[in-house]
């Protein structure tokens, strides 16, 4: 515990942990933009985060790439964030990173924020999900939904992770829907073109056909 505390408790590593969040491989060029450092200073906190096995590294020709090390470190980082004091706002353009994420965003590879917190409650509501402790499980009638909607249950349930956890959103303090089948509705939205990613920080953005879809399939309000 010290020692990922240690890991942790340092600004510029906190920061590209929170940048990693979005899931995807990024250089160490790009994470030190994100944490305005160095490229070479983000080298050396990367070095120390992939010993932590927190981040692992890819490398491909001369370039290497970044990424957290699973789910389960995404959940930990999220519920650290839960449990913490808003950041604090200094600027218009961090004001405006902040709402936006606070909107809608990837919780490393599924949605979170105020949407995604919709979505899981309106799924709720319907009757496709029913809360479990620390999870949420699919009921017949969600069988026949997401069928319909597109989603291959069964396929999901095959990949060796967690399928429909619950996951503590830091912004909204409820749970949205994580897992393997959170990921299934996020990458079907990018399918849909219901949403699209914000340069740069893992925020979301919903398009015009979002709005109109998750109004129709989903009863929500963008």
């Amino acid at each position: 515990m010290v020692e990922i505390a240690s890991l942790l408790g340092e600004t510029s590593r906190a920061t590209i942990l929170a940048s990693l969040l979005d899931g995807r491989f990024h250089t160490a060029g790009e994470l030190a933009l994100m944490a305005a450092i160095t490229p070479q200073t983000a080298s050396f906190h990367l070095s120390k985060l992939v010993e932590g096995n927190l981040v692992i590294v890819e490398k491909h020709g001369r370039h290497r790439y970044y990424q957290l090390a699973n789910g389960e470190i995404a959940h930990i980082l999220e519920s650290f964030l839960a449990i913490s004091p808003p950041p604090e706002v200094r600027s218009l353009k961090q004001s405006s990173q902040v709402k936006m994420l606070q909107e809608a965003r990837t919780c490393y590879d599924h949605l979170a924020g105020k949407l995604g917190v919709q979505l899981t409650e309106s799924m709720l509501k319907a009757g496709y999900l029913k809360k479990e402790e620390r999870e949420f499980t699919v009921t017949p009638k969600g069988d026949h939904f997401f069928s319909e909607f597109g989603i291959d249950l069964l396929d999901l349930r095959r990949k060796r992770r967690s399928f429909s956890h619950s996951c503590l959103d830091w912004s909204e303090r409820h749970h949205h829907l994580g897992g393997a089948l959170g990921n299934g509705l996020l990458t079907h939205f990018f399918d849909l073109g219901w949403i699209v990613r914000v340069p740069s920080i893992r925020a979301v953005k919903v398009t015009p056909k979002g709005k109109e879809g998750f109004k129709e399939v989903f009863c929500i309000e963008v």
